[in-house]
């Protein structure tokens, strides 16, 4: 039975593409052929891509990114240990503003709801014309993701299929061998952005959490995490599962920089068998 299932494993992926491997066969009229793909392709480290997200990266008609202007995205740089840069295929989306303009201003609001706009129908004009294009997503595309913004524009016009990937989240606390959840542990998400009152609140609220979007909101959420009382038990993760990963303590950062990978987590201390 052992080498029956090894020579399955090694047999070559199914060429039914998008259908999935082992789907069972549908009496139901056929569907109309995936043109949009959400591709999650984790926290980073290439190998925690999925097989999915691999067969969909070497078979899509246009592969496109998010990025900062003049600076290659992060998913496409996990993609590199599959596939060459290739013009022909690929889509750079390219953010109007970042981090230098509050989300709350209309300075970013306005420009960021245009370029998804401009985005979404450059790509519906790939799909009109019967190209299938994949967008290339950091860890999982539903978990505070760009491509959220085209799905919502783009997927009741185009059959769309969103390939879950591992979180940031999930890669960080497990570089930093930190279990983040015990027995009946509440965990609580927060983002950086939130007011320093709002984000205290929900900490003395909850049993575990990961704070996300740090960047210029650090000192806040160092401040946040102190008038909570969970300073110690706070550890800093930058870049998990990449070649510049950082794993300390918070309490033992001598700084406040944090770039836009950065999370902080505070591991739940429930029941323990």
């Amino acid at each position: 039975m052992a080498d029956a299932a090894a020579r399955r494993w090694r047999q070559p992926p199914s060429t039914r593409w998008p259908k999935r491997r082992n789907e069972p066969v549908s009496l139901e009229p056929a569907k109309a052929r995936t043109l949009l793909f959400g591709v999650g392709l984790g926290p980073g480290d290439p190998d925690y891509m999925t097989i999915r997200a691999r067969d969909i990266i070497l078979r899509a008609d246009r592969l496109v990114h998010f990025c900062k202007r003049g600076r290659r995205g992060n998913a496409r740089v996990t993609a590199d240990a599959i596939i060459a840069p290739d013009a022909a295929r690929e889509i750079e989306l390219a953010f109007p503003v970042t981090i230098e303009v509050p989300v709350e201003d209309e300075g970013y609001s306005l420009p960021i709801a245009a370029f998804y706009d401009e985005s979404a129908a450059l790509l519906a004009a790939e799909m009109e014309a019967g190209r299938t294009v994949a967008v290339l997503c950091d860890g999982d595309p539903f978990f505070y993701g760009s491509f959220m913004h085209l799905w919502r524009r783009l997927s009741p016009r185009f059959p769309t299929e969103v390939v879950p990937g591992v979180t940031g989240m999930a890669g960080a606390w497990t570089r930093a061998n930190a279990p983040i959840t015990w027995g009946d542990d509440i965990l609580t998400v927060l983002p950086g952005t939130l007011p320093e009152a709002e984000l205290t609140r929900r900490l003395v609220d909850t049993d575990a959490a990961v704070i996300m979007k740090l960047g210029r909101n650090l000192p806040k959420v160092r401040r946040a995490l102190a008038a909570a009382g969970l300073v110690e038990r706070a550890v800093y993760v930058e870049r998990a599962t990449m070649a510049e990963q950082v794993v300390t303590k918070l309490s033992d950062k001598g700084d406040d920089e944090a770039p836009y990978f950065s999370m902080v987590l505070v591991p739940g201390e429930g029941r323990r068998l």
